[in-house]
């Protein structure tokens, strides 16, 4: 983990004056402009601290709008929410009337709201002085369009959230040194516009408690600009709708759960399972007749492959497939019993959506039953397993793949071999590494084309321009407004079980209906 530097003359896209700097200085750290001392007051017996211990940004966050702390959710302290005309009602049903200057000095130093009511007793009562208090209230009116939090005159903080502990270690530290090196490299050359990039990892456990408290950590460690290649497995919903609300551009998630949801902030560069399901989709509509084909989709009894597996057979019914039918993990069990099963098996397939070994045991009954479909499935699902099918199967297997050495360049491709030699890397974890590379690779370009005076505005539109970028490790990627995911498609392998081998059927597919 890279720890952070002390707050520096701030520059970027929000120009500040120097009571609204000093303002910022005190809401993100809790000191006073000059010599001055600002001191908390917390408890009921008013235990007096240095206000550098619980500044405001450390409950109400950085950007103010407030995130839960022990149990306590902060309120938003955005400005235009204080002094909405017709005031606020809170969580209590209460109301309250609009802020202004007087009554947010008095709310901050004696815990009293616009009303005169007493505000939560977990909140600090600040001791600082007129200037300071001017100071705050100053930047507060502008907090809302400072679009730069995390970056500094020489430096830009980036965060990410890994597993480095638990069943899920190995990802998450292969994830870490991908991205320490890449950015590493990015730093010996110059950085960016002249400032390096600060890699902040928090470790998330292997619980969502865990993963939750350490996105709060990451927070409280300081502003940070953009969300690199997060592998939260337990969190990637909330994850990427946090990002929508925090305004936090989020590049490269790598579970698998975000890959269906649409999400301004939210860059893929690579296509997620949703992509690649869709993928197979498209080629098999273009392998099998239109005339008697009929699909199977299996998925696991998991939320989001049921939404994947709906999202799969919403675009087969699109396309023409006059039979789709869903089977969960019951229905899968209970196959040989379906009397709806075609007894034909020139235009049918299995579309599948779970574990590999899942995968080998519902292909293993088919077989049992004599009937003997195409099969399609991500690769990253169910390759390891693959060589277990029955041999019936043989070159009937279709795998999907976001990637294929051919993509690579030689210059990628050494970047990506000197990365495994100095951080020992295995082979086995090469679709993490490549995925992870290409997030700060792509994180980088938009970076440097957003500029010197680079905000997270810019850098979302920058990413959204970008067209045909090559990261040496994948197919060109291409994003637009509306379109967040660079590589929307695949490669389609088929398998020899027989030479136990893959074999590409054709150049990388892309596909239009992708998020």
């Amino acid at each position: 983990m890279v720890s952070l530097l002390c707050l520096s003359g701030q520059i970027g896209a929000l120009e500040l004056n120097p009571q609204e700097t000093a303002g910022k200085q005190l809401f993100l750290h809790g000191t006073g402009a000059g010599d001055s001392i600002i001191q908390a007051r917390v408890g009921a017996a008013s235990t007096l601290l240095p206000a550098s211990v619980m500044p405001c940004a450390s409950c109400h966050g950085a950007d103010g709008r407030g995130r839960p702390e022990g149990g306590v959710r902060p309120p938003s302290i955005l400005w235009r929410r204080l002094t909405l005309s017709y005031g606020a009602r809170l969580s209590h049903g209460r109301t309250r009337p609009p802020y202004d200057e007087q009554t947010f000095a008095r709310a901050v130093s004696e815990g009293r709201d616009s009303a005169g009511k007493q505000l939560d007793p977990s909140m600090p009562r600040f001791v600082m002085s007129q200037r300071d208090m001017n100071n705050l209230t100053a930047y507060l009116k502008r907090l809302e369009e400072d679009d730069d939090l995390g970056l500094e005159d020489e430096q830009l903080r980036i965060g990410s959230l890994l597993p480095l502990t638990g069943s899920f270690a190995e990802m998450g530290t292969t994830v870490a040194a991908v991205l320490e090196e890449v950015l590493a490299r990015i730093n010996d050359n110059g950085g960016i516009h002249g400032r390096r990039l600060e890699l902040i990892t928090m470790d998330l456990g292997a619980t969502q408690v865990s993963a939750k408290a350490a996105l709060d950590e990451l927070q409280q460690q300081g502003p940070f600009f953009a969300l690199l290649a997060p592998l939260a497995l337990t969190l990637d919903e909330e994850l990427a709708e946090w990002a929508a609300a925090m305004g936090i551009p989020l590049i490269g998630p790598l579970g698998p759960q975000v890959a269906y949801q649409q999400n301004a902030m939210v860059f893929h560069p690579l296509a997620g399972l949703r992509d690649q399901l869709l993928t197979l989709g498209e080629f098999a509509g273009y392998m099998l007749p239109a005339n008697g084909r009929s699909a199977f989709i299996a998925y696991s009894d998991v939320p989001y492959q049921r939404e994947l597996a709906e999202s799969l057979a919403d675009k087969l019914h699109r396309s023409g497939w006059p039979e789709v039918q869903l089977l969960d993990g019951r229905q899968q069990q209970e196959i040989v019993g379906i009397t709806a099963l075609p007894t034909a098996t020139t235009n049918q397939a299995l579309f599948f959506i779970g574990t590999s070994a899942d995968f080998v045991n519902l292909a293993a009954l088919w077989h049992e039953s004599g009937l003997a479909p195409y099969l399609f499935a991500a690769s990253t699902q169910v390759a390891g397993d693959v060589f277990n099918l029955p041999a019936s199967f043989s070159e009937q297997v279709f795998l999907a793949y976001p990637f294929l050495p051919s993509d690579w360049s030689p210059a990628g491709a050494a970047e990506l071999a000197a990365i495994r030699q100095k951080r020992q890397l295995s082979g086995r974890t090469t679709t993490l590494q490549v995925q992870a590379y290409c997030a700060a690779v792509l994180l980088g370009e938009g970076l440097k084309r957003a500029g010197r005076d680079a905000s997270r505005k810019k850098l979302v539109a920058a990413l959204e321009a970008l067209h045909g970028f090559n990261t040496g490790l994948s197919p060109a990627l291409n994003f637009g407004p509306g379109k967040r995911v660079g590589a929307a498609g695949a490669h389609v392998v088929t398998v020899d079980l027989e030479q136990r081998r893959f074999r590409p059927v054709g150049p990388y597919l892309r596909i239009e209906d992708s998020l």
